[in-house]
């Protein structure tokens, strides 16, 4: 052999053997999920480590039973400021190896985040997030929003109090994108069956603590429900200061628009029993809800999982199952290949039950209408709900041809 050519040869294999390890390092790189959530804030209870949990769970069960696929869980703080939310996440996709980013408890940082997805072509599934705005004029090809909505979430409560006879409501509501989005559908819902709206007080957030100036507003205009257009420390602290004014027991009935279970813990069963709130997950529900939220509680300190922190476990699952479904390396390729993905397939899991993910990115399932129990009610710990009745889910989120979504038309 001449020269020429063992040198071409010694050269060809030095590049094989090059090329391999890398290879089969991009082979061996895990997926890796961004949690996105909120950390110390007003909304930490009901996202927060919780959330992070949740994601966690949902890695460790899929790669059991899926050895092949390799995930990771990172986890960062917006501090509730969509600016820090956009620059984390930027900086994931960038530098960090991030595919997906989930949670973000803020809408209006989910909408600029909407926007840097499609621009990176990676992907966004909103769990924290409630605007429904995010599957209507926010819509678009790289991000779905599992869980709950602004839509969802008020639509059987105003429905069941204005039946009872509540037909006249006052509003507190957080100034932000997520609290007029949830006052703006709640109204809607007072007028469609024949109620009034008499008035609305818009509470600075984050950082109002003292809802006393609007309460004795809700107070004064004689509405027969207070709607609370907010969520996390803030509906905590409305209902508790609620019950300090005596407006329950002089007959005026708050409703938790957007209430979770931790929610519900923090304000204690003598202050919450007999108000309404919905949720799409109730760790007591059934077997399997019951068999899960046991376990989460086992390591988050007895804490039962809300809606938002199990349903990370079940975006994440879905999200997994989609990669199997097309392959590893066509999921990172392109974000927007895999929510097609994850729309093409049924949702089914431990959390929600049955469902899809429609056109708009909105996933659809049953929702719940429950009542806070009173304390000797309650049996066991975190023993609060009466389930009142089941939502089926084609009924459950608004319909497809409401939200202005472009992509509902095709």
């Amino acid at each position: 052999m001449s020269t020429s050519i063992r040198r071409r040869a010694l050269l060809g294999a030095a590049a094989a053997a090059a090329t391999l390890p890398r290879r089969a390092r991009a082979a061996d790189k895990p997926i890796r999920i961004g949690v996105l959530t909120d950390m110390a804030g007003p909304y930490a209870a009901n996202t927060g480590l919780g959330s992070v949990l949740g994601a966690q769970m949902a890695v460790e069960d899929f790669m059991r039973n899926n050895p092949s696929i390799k995930a990771e869980v990172v986890q960062a703080d917006l501090q509730l400021k969509p600016d820090v939310a956009v620059a984390i996440t930027r900086d994931w996709f960038d530098n960090q190896g991030v595919d997906v980013v989930t949670d973000v408890p803020l809408s209006s940082a989910a909408f600029a985040i909407a926007d840097l997805v499609k621009q990176k072509d990676k992907v966004a599934i909103f769990t924290g997030a409630a605007s429904a705005a995010v599957t209507g004029e926010h819509c678009g090809p790289n991000h779905i929003h599992f869980v709950y909505d602004t839509w969802s979430m008020p639509h059987a409560v105003v429905d069941a109090a204005v039946k009872e006879g509540r037909d006249s409501w006052f509003f507190i509501t957080a100034d932000y994108a997520f609290g007029h989005s949830l006052q703006k559908d709640a109204a809607s819902f007072v007028t469609a069956a024949g109620g009034k709206v008499l008035g609305q007080a818009l509470a600075p957030f984050p950082g109002t603590t003292d809802f006393s100036a609007f309460l004795l507003q809700a107070k004064a205009s004689g509405a027969k429900a207070i709607g609370l257009a907010n969520g996390g420390n803030d509906t905590v602290n409305c209902i508790k200061q609620a019950a300090e004014f005596g407006i329950m027991q002089a007959g005026q009935q708050v409703a938790g628009l957007i209430l979770l279970i931790q929610d519900v813990h923090g304000v204690g069963l003598a202050a919450a029993q007999g108000v309404l709130l919905t949720e799409p997950y109730y760790w007591d529900l059934n077997a399997g809800t019951r068999e899960f939220g046991l376990h989460y509680a086992k390591r988050l300190n007895g804490a039962v999982p809300n809606s938002v922190q199990a349903g990370q476990y079940a975006a994440v699952i879905h999200y997994l199952k989609a990669v199997v479904a097309m392959g590893l390396e066509p999921a990172r390729a392109s974000g927007r290949a895999a929510v097609e993905q994850m729309k093409a397939m049924p949702t089914n899991d431990t959390i929600f039950g049955k469902g899809l993910v429609r056109r708009d990115g909105r996933v659809i399932h049953d929702m719940h209408l429950f009542e806070v129990k009173s304390p000797e009610q309650s049996k066991e710990p975190w023993d609060y709900y009466i389930q009142k009745r089941t939502i089926p889910a084609d009924q459950a989120f608004r319909p497809l041809d409401q939200g202005g979504c472009a992509l509902a038309q095709g």
